[in-house]
């Protein structure tokens, strides 16, 4: 009966442990930065790129952060001449190489902000991968001007 308790604490120890260990280390976050708001302003971003260097396509299936009480993956179309932001279930991160969530594209909403986000404020974030892993990371509130990241890409 005292290996069945012990089995049952040491794999609780472990599931309770493995966020905090970082235990998806083939995934490593890059220069991620949350948008400052301007005035008048209800919602926020989270921009990051991510390196991704298992041999298998890795999702991101949730995000969250204390500083937004509503959190989304996001990414934007364009529909005509329109670009339109929508919710998407998932972001994909490419075996071996990097994905870049930035303005105009792949991003993190947020939500329902508990306070506006100033620069030089930090803010934890924490990702959900679809092996049920999290992994948390800081990011430093930033001024971003309009067009400012944005990138042609010709191929």
């Amino acid at each position: 009966m005292k290996a069945k308790h012990a089995i049952k604490t040491l794999a609780l120890s472990a599931l309770l442990l493995s966020p905090l260990a970082q235990a998806n280390l083939n995934v490593m976050p890059h220069e991620p930065y949350a948008r400052a708001m301007a005035p008048g302003a209800v919602t926020s971003a989270v921009f990051v790129t991510f390196a991704n260097r298992s041999q298998e396509d890795i999702n991101i299936v949730a995000a969250e952060t204390p500083a937004a009480g509503k959190v989304e993956l996001h990414d934007v179309i364009k529909e005509g001449d329109v670009m339109k932001m929508r919710q998407v279930d998932h972001i994909t991160l490419a075996a071996k190489g990097t994905t870049e969530l930035k303005p105009g594209s792949l991003h993190i909403m947020l939500f329902d902000l508990k306070q506006p986000l100033n620069e030089g404020d930090d803010i934890e974030v924490t990702v959900t991968y679809d092996n049920g892993q999290k992994q948390s990371f800081t990011a430093p509130v930033k001024k971003v001007m309009a067009g400012m990241k944005k990138h042609e890409h010709h191929h």
